[in-house]
């Protein structure tokens, strides 16, 4: 009497099923060899016995009976506790189907004859048919049942039935709850009502699953229906085969689950997410918008742009009361339209006050105070720019949502950081792109937040910047300089925001006898402490170069200072209060080549501290670079540095530059140099002005893209031709003196310098007498016109001149006083056999 398992679809289905057949009065009249197999009871021993006989407790019978219905004609179920042949308990469903009018079977039933009278005491004859299943078998049809009939009532999820063809033979309601779908689907195809496209995507993978047999999962898909081709929802389908019981497809049963509004706010969140990596890009106001604009367009819209006040681009902040009037210039645009929105083509002078914009739609400023919890700085969403009208009229869209020809919908959020408003964001949307909604207008509020508090982060950081620059560009000398032995030009391009300001600089620093000290130098790192170690180095360079030190000594006492200011900068106690605000820490190295040209001899003497080597460009067109034996940087301390002499003839090109020029980004240090010998010849550098070529070779450097400070000083040296030299070598007799006052006297004369003669005479007659005084030996008197008179005396002693204040009793002492107050300027220097002493006058006016 046991059901197989291949027929489970209904438990009392009547192939297989276990049965018995009662008469009126409950007895067993048949018994199936179903019911045999079910309780293991043959039909020889239960046939003619009554139907409580097989109950385990026969005293349930009225119990059993009891959940039937009085006088139900279509038959009724319920459940019974029975007595197996092997004695255990087996639970059952069963259903009792009349099989006559069923009046006198209800009153034999329940023994009712006093309501049904003589047709129940005469016991007509009126059988019944009982149909018996396992107890667990009903419950799973039942579960079974309940499960496919709720599922197609239910209306979270669309379910449908697709035959071989993949025609619709079942759906719910719900399949697609959306403008466009067809009520009748019955014998339908996807493509009847969906995009061809979207059809043809839906049906190759349920064909899949069909031919295959493997379900399918979560698979994601955009469907747009032939009535609404908009924006379409995103459903999930999940499917699975239908098989015949022999096996073969007989279709496909798929799930639609719409996470269009899922994938919505995903979406919403992956922009955000990568909103704020843009935003967080730079330190740089321009490209922190230019960044954000390209992530919104066109994931979010058609076409974005950011607008802000000008003086947020100079580092400067807007007034904080929110009522004023300022104009906002379009720094960044991105998108389809976004030719028409270019930067600066489009200047808007927008009231940023305080009011609070209607979030959906007038265009109108409403000066309305916001209520409390209310999002501050809200933003405003137009959704209808097709209708609006676009002259004076009170519903006349607004200046800002107009920008885009074609746009069906357009918000905008302002950028406000504590409390001030600087600036907007705008986008819009056009052809077949959804409108907008709250939601996203509420996410662009959210990015225009974020946004605002990283422009006002780059206004604040372009702020000290230009502060940094300025100092910076203050600390550096005239950007040209002309001089006897040469013509100058330098150039200084700062590193971009994100790099800071470096601590390049470069000098020309003017020496006696004409001669010239270029110098360019690189402090590590970058920031003010790169800007005040660059203004303290050069202070240094410049210091030492009046003292007429030769290139590696002077780069040896340098080298002392950094490394003294190293040690002071380990010493600092942190916890001292008196030591005020710290400054960032940072390397305090770095690297610089000192050089000296001097115009008579044409020689050019320099000495490197881990710096670059300089190039020379020859009068002939050829560029090469000086083979230097580089030392340490400056700060590494106990290593010499060696000089190294170069002839260069008049009319060479010197260059000399920071590692910024040569480094960037791409390539090594030899091709950076390459590049640049190219450069100095393409710029011309021999028959142009320096100050002009100058440019020239910086052209295609992209400015404030730069990672490193670039430097260049450029220098053409110059003679002084030997018609303005006069030497003469004197022996150490004091008697010489007037000799020496009658030659200079007619040099002067052959300049035509009489009026300085006087001064002249005693200024070499004073120096030449302490040369012989007090050094002795060979004494060599010069003098050199250039843009001043130089007169100069060279003897072999070591000994530097000192002045003093003679007393009034003393008859000697005065020389060199007398020789201060008659120059322009004075001073000594040591040389390779001795020391010089030189005095310069300024040239009288012609």
């Amino acid at each position: 009497m046991r059901a197989t398992e291949s027929n489970q679809e209904h438990p009392f289905a009547v192939t297989n099923t276990a049965a018995a057949l009662l008469d009126d009065a409950g007895t067993v009249v048949a018994w199936t060899p179903a019911a045999e197999a079910l309780l293991e009871r043959r039909s020889a021993d239960v046939c003619g016995r009554p139907a409580r006989d097989l109950l385990a407790d026969t005293g349930s019978w009225e119990a059993v009976l009891a959940q039937g219905r009085q006088g139900e004609r279509e038959g009724w179920e319920g459940r019974a506790t029975l007595r197996h042949g092997s004695g255990r308990e087996l639970e059952i469903g069963f259903r009792v189907i009349p099989l006559e009018d069923g009046v006198r079977g209800d009153a034999a039933r329940h023994g009712d004859t006093a309501r049904y009278g003589d047709a129940a005491r005469h016991g007509d004859t009126a059988r019944y048919l009982v149909l018996g299943a396992p107890l667990e078998l009903v419950a799973q049809w039942r579960q079974d049942h309940a499960f496919t009939h709720e599922l197609f009532l239910q209306g979270r999820v669309g379910l449908a039935v697709f035959d071989a063809d993949l025609r619709l033979l079942r759906t719910n309601t719900h399949l697609l709850p959306y403008t466009g779908v067809p009520v009748e689907l019955n014998g339908r195809r996807l493509a009847d009502f969906l995009w061809a496209e979207d059809a043809r995507i839906i049906d190759d993978r349920l064909r899949e699953v069909m031919y295959s047999g493997n379900p399918l999962i979560g698979f994601n898909t955009t469907v747009r229906t032939l009535d609404d081709p908009r924006g379409g929802r995103v459903v999930t389908i999940q499917a699975f085969r239908l098989q015949e019981p022999d096996g073969h497809p007989m279709g496909v049963a798929a799930v639609f689950t719409d996470v269009t509004d899922h994938e919505r706010s995903r979406g919403r969140l992956d922009l955000l997410y990568r909103a704020t990596g843009a935003l967080g890009g730079s330190l740089s106001v321009l490209r922190t918008v230019e960044d954000l604009v390209k992530v919104l367009a066109p994931t979010f819209g058609d076409c974005a742009a950011v607008d802000l006040a000008q003086t947020v681009l100079t580092g400067g902040e807007p007034p904080g009361d929110g009522h004023l009037t300022l104009p906002l210039i379009r720094m960044a645009v991105a998108g389809a339209e976004a030719d028409g929105l270019r930067t600066g083509t489009a200047h808007f002078t927008t009231p940023l006050a305080a009011a609070v914009p209607h979030p959906t739609g007038t265009g109108t400023d409403v000066p309305e105070p916001a209520a409390p919890g209310a999002r501050e700085c809200q933003g405003e969403l137009i959704t209808d720019l097709g209708t609006r009208s676009t002259g004076p009229e009170d519903d006349a869209a607004p200046e800002w949502a107009t920008a885009v020809p074609g746009a069906h919908s357009a918000m905008t959020a302002p950028l406000c950081a504590r409390g001030i408003r600087f600036g907007r964001l705008t986008l819009w949307r056009t052809g077949d792109a959804p409108p907008p909604e709250e939601d996203d207008l509420a996410l662009l509020e959210e990015i225009a937040a974020r946004a605002a508090v990283a422009v006002d982060n780059a206004r604040r950081y372009t702020k000290e910047r230009r502060t940094a620059v300025g100092l910076q560009r203050s600390l550096l000398p005239p950007a040209t300089s002309e001089r006897p032995a040469l013509e100058a030009a330098g150039l200084y391009l700062p590193a971009d925001a994100d790099s800071g300001v470096g601590g390049d600089w470069f000098d020309v620093i003017p020496l006696s006898s004409a001669r010239v000290a270029l110098v360019v130098g690189d402090v590590a790192g970058h920031g003010l402490h790169a800007t005040a170690m660059m203004g303290r180095l050069r202070s240094a360079v410049r210091a030492m170069a009046d003292l007429e030190l030769e290139p590696e000594e002077l780069l040896a006492h340098v080298d002392d200072m950094v490394l003294q200011v190293v040690a002071e900068a380990e010493s600092d106690d942190p916890e001292d209060g008196d030591a005020g605000t710290p400054v960032p820490s940072a390397p305090a190295g770095a690297t610089c080549l000192y050089a000296v040209y001097d115009p008579v001899t044409r020689s050019c003497v320099m000495a490197s501290a881990g710096h670059p080597p300089p190039a020379v460009v020859s009068p002939d067109g050829t560029v090469e670079y000086v083979e230097l034996s580089p030392g340490p940087p400056l700060g590494v301390g106990g290593w010499p540095f060696e000089p190294v002499e170069r002839d260069l003839p008049p009319g060479s090109v010197l260059a000399l530059y920071t590692d910024g020029l040569i480094e960037r980004g791409e390539g090594d240090i030899d091709q950076g140099m390459r590049d640049l010998a190219d450069r100095l010849l393409r710029a011309d550098v021999l028959g142009r002005p320096l100050r002009q070529a100058r440019h020239d070779i910086v052209e295609g450097l992209p400015p404030g893209r730069l990672r490193d400070d670039v430097t260049l000083l450029l220098a053409r040296t110059r003679v002084v031709d030997a018609g303005s030299i006069a030497t003469w070598q004197l022996d150490a007799d004091p008697a010489i003196v007037g000799d020496a006052r009658h030659l200079v006297l007619d040099q002067l004369t052959a300049w035509d310098l009489d009026e300085l003669a006087f001064s002249t005479e005693l200024i070499a007659s004073e120096l030449v007498t302490n040369a012989i005084r007090h050094a002795g030996g060979p004494v060599r008197l010069r003098l050199i016109r250039a843009d001043t008179l130089t007169c100069e005396v060279s003897d072999s002693s070591n000994t530097q001149p000192r002045m003093r204040r003679a007393r009034s009793s003393e008859e000697g002492g005065r020389g060199l006083y007398i020789v201060a107050q008659l120059s322009h300027r004075w001073g000594s220097r040591y040389t390779r056999g001795g020391k010089t002493v030189w005095s310069e006058q300024s040239l009288p006016l012609a």
